[in-house]
């Protein structure tokens, strides 16, 4: 009888076991912020009354004036250059190969959540894919650009 209990035993051990080791791992929580589409609105709007006459409807830009935010490193790479970016303002660059004399103003006057809402529309308009920008982003940025 005791053989059969040791037994018996030992086998709901190895099916809680297997039971343990089938169960899904729990997913890893992401900090990425999520495009949403009020942000894409939101941003429209931004766009709109802020960079529309320099960057174009199209997001093409103007040769060698005011560079395109279609496909750009500028655009779809570093965040925080981005960020800086648009705090700071840019004159006479090279992006991607192409020089653009434009003088783009800084636009530190937007509130966080505006340039987050703009950036995340740039990234995800003119044939651009990217994640979005947070307004946590924005507000590092701001913070570590003030130092």
């Amino acid at each position: 009888m005791k053989k059969l209990i040791v037994a018996l035993a030992g086998l709901a051990l190895c099916s809680l076991s297997a039971a343990a080791q089938k169960k899904p791992a729990p997913k890893a929580k992401t900090t990425t912020p999520v495009v949403s589409a009020a942000a894409l609105a939101q941003g429209k709007t931004v766009y709109t009354q802020n960079c529309l006459s320099c960057h174009q409807a199209d997001g093409l830009g103007v040769d060698g004036m005011n560079p395109p935010l279609s496909k750009t490193s500028y655009v779809l790479g570093d965040k925080t250059r981005i960020v800086k970016v648009v705090l700071n303002g840019l004159q006479g660059v090279d992006i991607d190969g192409e020089s653009y004399n434009g003088a783009m103003p800084s636009y530190d006057f937007l509130t966080d959540q505006q340039i987050a809402d703009v950036l995340t529309y740039v990234r995800n308009s003119f044939g651009n894919k990217a994640v979005a920008v947070g307004v946590a982003e924005v507000k590092a940025v701001r913070a570590a650009n003030k130092k």
